[in-house]
């Protein structure tokens, strides 16, 4: 299973830390935010990783991570974003990397308390499709600014909703995604939204509209740290009393 790393856009929520740098760059407590996600996977047991950036800072991560050596990664590979275009676009600069192996991808400023490998094994045993992974949220208004599944009661999704007004459950699409060979026939035909951008939820979408979506429950905590200030130092609160990607 191939990893691809995303860490591009502006960072325009959490300005003005982000004025003179990108948002993964940021101290969560003792390490750069990216080094958590680089652990995540490798500590799953991925350790070929392409990672994907953009904007006028994408060098320092070069200079950060090297060869990757020294974070555990066996073959670490970069792509350049030249525009943002949405998480959906930044994937689809991964496609020769993947080389038709299964994807696991993760936004880089999602940080989690547990371990991913339970859901990395989930993901290799699953005959094919893609899965999510979900975090319950029981602050409403908090699942108003989040992608929101709505469940069926048998072990599926119906529908994945962005920021719902009215949101269908307590679970919240966190920023890890798994996705078989499938994908790369998705992202081609996608539409932009409204906001210009290709959407990862729609991707999901089409995975569950043809009931190829499944799905884990995360255990702990969970906290995207681009979210806005306040959530970036509770994340960063949170890492510094408890730590981040450990084992269940």
């Amino acid at each position: 299973m191939k990893g691809v790393v995303l860490a591009g856009g502006t960072g325009s929520r959490l300005h003005p830390l982000t004025q003179i740098t990108n948002k993964h760059l940021l101290p969560i407590y003792d390490r750069p935010m990216i080094s958590h996600g680089i652990e995540a996977l490798v500590k799953a047991g991925v350790s070929e990783i392409m990672l994907i950036t953009g904007g006028t800072h994408a060098g320092e991560f070069l200079r950060l991570l090297g060869d990757g050596e020294e974070f555990g990664i066996a073959r670490l590979f970069y792509a350049y974003q030249s525009k943002p275009g949405g998480i959906a676009e930044a994937l689809g600069l991964a496609e020769r990397f993947a080389g038709g192996d299964r994807t696991v991808v993760l936004l880089a400023d999602n940080i989690f308390g547990h371990s991913l490998r339970p859901c990395v094994d989930a993901f290799a045993a699953q005959a094919a499709g893609a899965r999510v992974v979900l975090s319950r949220e029981t602050d409403r208004e908090h699942l108003r600014h989040l992608g929101v599944a709505k469940l069926n009661g048998s072990r599926r999704i119906e529908r994945i909703v962005e920021k719902p007004s009215d949101p269908p459950s307590e679970f919240a699409v966190t920023g890890a995604y798994f996705y078989d060979q499938t994908v790369w026939d998705v992202l081609p035909n996608l539409k932009p939204s409204g906001r210009g951008e290709l959407e990862i939820t729609d991707v999901n979408n089409w995975y569950v509209e043809r009931e190829l979506m499944e799905y884990d429950v995360l255990d702990g905590f969970w906290g995207d740290a681009g979210e806005s200030i306040e959530a970036y130092y509770a994340v960063n609160d949170f890492v510094r009393n408890h730590g981040a990607n450990r084992d269940r």
